[in-house]
């Protein structure tokens, strides 16, 4: 799924041990504004370190982003818990404007000419 809006909030980094024992996770949510009407403010999360450091590096409060993300639930002592996790934040880009050319020009065109 994907959705379009400004970055409004950039929340601390949440650590914790892995259950293995191996090692750290990160993750860091984000809050966007959509800018709609009704439901505008979305929270997303990133997960893993990775794409924390690449969403501090490259997103900023106030950007215009497109986020891609998956819906993801887990159950826990029969507690249901929903998250959005993003797993590609780009900088939305305006469609580009179409430039329309036209040619005026005196000569006839052949159709006799068409080659099938």
């Amino acid at each position: 799924m994907e959705v379009v809006g400004v970055i409004t909030k950039v929340l601390d980094k949440v650590t914790g041990q892995k259950k293995d024992g191996s090692g750290e996770w990160v993750k860091q949510s984000f809050v966007i504004d959509t800018e709609e009407t009704y439901n505008n403010i979305i929270c997303f999360e990133v997960f893993g370190a990775e794409k924390v450091e690449a969403l501090n590096k490259y997103n900023s409060v106030g950007d215009k982003v497109t986020v891609t993300f998956n819906i993801n639930c887990n159950e826990w002592e029969g507690r249901f818990f929903t998250t959005l996790g993003a797993w590609r934040i780009e900088t939305a880009q305006k469609p580009a404007e179409a430039v329309v050319q036209t040619a005026f020009s005196d000569e006839v065109v052949a159709t006799d000419d068409i080659p099938f």
